[in-house]
């Protein structure tokens, strides 16, 4: 089977494939023509790099070519309406498929389908349609477990999944056991070196994430995740981490809970920021607003929860906010890439991690081997970097302003791993590492201070010093439960405080 050339085709506003598209496109003909009229392939290009565009492309081209027609299968009714847009700009005659359609009276009047994953299921299930015809089904973000429920109904079709990262959603159902080969597109350093995508600038303010439980899915709860970063010294990191590099920039937060969102909400909206929340119970009517606010407000601020990571397409988002930690490697890109998109006067953004996300899956720009990620899942999940792995390698600096009230001390930094060591070839008991820290600290607070009361005031500012050396200390002696973590700090601080009132006493 033969196809005709990609630049016979293009849209009715005249713009053609990248070289990078029309490349892809010919990888996939190419393998399709090799394989069965029943192969099943998977195809990668990062978030940006147009993904919909190529697919389209591929839906008219099989259509002029072998006069069956296309079904594309996506979740979530905005992708839906992205793609009806698309295939529209191509000249592809399709029909969407959503709840309001019950029955195909008039399917002969289309070459093409666009359908919701579950409703299409339900329609099939109850034998409401008969999809004739069909040739090619084109899976959408087919890294989401939902549309294997609908594979045996096409079995004797060809089935492309396009995605940005083929890791399953689900570990127990690993991508291989439904597509039969991947194709990877340009990688993401590659497209920002072709100025397809911008350049990420990333900034990691480090988490203790101890507190956070794991769930089902393999990803960090909802419950565990609100209690941390709706604490209100999460809150004001996150400010403070906004206010030193997103401060003016339009941003886009993202959140792993309702409540947290709303928490920021109330935090930036009492300072006077320019802000508005977003998540799922919001109505469609409410959502537009929102979104067309966003777009035209230079400096805005939205916090959402899940609802942007796809179908979401905004151009002049300057700075992105991972307020959330996660598991999922796919969601990490989804997130950062919602910032990627370039303009004529962009192509930089900014990225605030605030859980670690770097750290556990590298930059976003780094070099993956998706093949290898295809064909073993489990190998590469079940070496991501544990929480305790990265937050052992965490250095607390002190910021400037508090630095500041300790000028006259030469010397701040404290090696915990080093003194443990060194206390455990002299014999001597894991508290003597405490001890010297505390008695350290103390001299910082007197050194700097006029009476007690000017100490005691500069030994509260050591609150995250002191949290950072318990969290050292806690490794060493293999004991770091979040309980026993909470009752050293307030011990410590307890110590230190008598060390200072008995400095000004004797």
């Amino acid at each position: 089977m033969t196809f005709i050339e990609t630049d016979q085709l293009e849209r009715t506003t005249g713009k053609k494939l990248y070289d990078y598209q029309k490349e892809a496109m010919n990888k996939i003909f190419d393998c399709l023509e090799r394989n069965p009229s029943n192969y099943n392939l998977l195809y990668q290009l990062p978030t940006g790099g147009g993904k919909t565009v190529i697919f389209t492309e591929i839906a008219k081209r099989y259509i002029n070519l072998s006069n069956k027609k296309v079904l594309v299968l996506t979740h979530r009714i905005e992708l839906c309406n992205q793609t009806s847009k698309m295939l529209g700009e191509f000249k592809v005659n399709c029909k969407i498929i959503d709840s309001k359609v019950k029955e195909l009276p008039d399917q002969d009047d289309f070459q093409c389908f666009v359908a919701m994953v579950e409703t299409l299921n339900n329609r099939l299930k109850d034998d409401m349609l008969d999809l004739k015809d069909i040739g090619l089904v084109i899976v959408d973000e087919a890294h989401y477990n939902s549309f294997r429920k609908l594979f045996p109904n096409f079995n004797e079709c060809i089935v492309l999944g396009v995605t940005a990262t083929p890791l399953s959603s689900n570990i127990n159902l690993p991508m291989f056991q439904n597509y039969k080969e991947l194709i990877v597109g340009d990688s993401i350093s590659t497209l920002i070196k072709r100025g397809f995508l911008a350049k990420a600038t990333t900034y990691c303010y480090d988490v203790g994430l101890s507190a956070l439980k794991i769930g089902a899915n393999g990803d960090y709860t909802v419950k565990s995740s609100e209690l941390l970063y709706s604490d209100y010294p999460m809150l004001q990191k996150l400010l403070y981490a906004y206010e030193e590099k997103s401060l003016g920039k339009k941003t886009l937060i993202f959140n792993n809970g309702i409540n947290t969102s709303l928490n920021v909400y109330d935090t930036f909206t009492k300072i006077g920021y320019n802000i508005k929340h977003l998540d799922n119970t919001n109505t469609p009517q409410e959502r537009r607003e929102i979104l067309d606010w966003f777009k035209h407000t230079p400096d805005a601020i939205l916090t959402s929860v899940g609802i942007l990571t796809t179908g979401f397409d905004e151009p002049t988002v300057e700075s992105i906010i991972l307020n959330r930690a996660t598991r999922s490697l796919t969601l990490y890109h989804q997130m950062i890439g919602r910032g990627s998109r370039v303009l004529p006067n962009k192509k930089e953004f900014t990225v605030l991690d605030l859980g670690n996300n770097a750290a556990r899956f590298g930059p976003w720009d780094t070099e993956m081997d998706w093949h290898e990620i295809f064909r073993n899942p489990d190998f590469f999940l079940s070496n991501i970097f544990s929480d305790e792995e990265i937050e052992r390698k965490f250095r607390y600096t002190m910021p400037d302003d508090v630095r500041e009230n300790f000028k006259n001390s030469i010397d701040i930094y404290f090696d915990v791993d080093a003194v443990y060591q060194e206390c455990m070839k002299k014999g001597l008991k894991p508290k003597v590492v405490l001890e010297k820290s505390i008695e350290q600290h103390k001299n910082m607070c007197v050194e700097n201070s006029e009476d007690l009361m000017d100490a005691r005031v500069l030994a509260r500012l050591l609150k995250d010093d002191i949290a950072y050396r318990v969290r050292l200390f806690s490794y060493n002696i293999c004991k770091s439960t979040e309980n026993y973590l909470k009752w050293l700090s307030e011990d410590y601080f307890r110590q230190l405080s008598s060390k200072i009132n008995q400095h000004y006493v004797d």
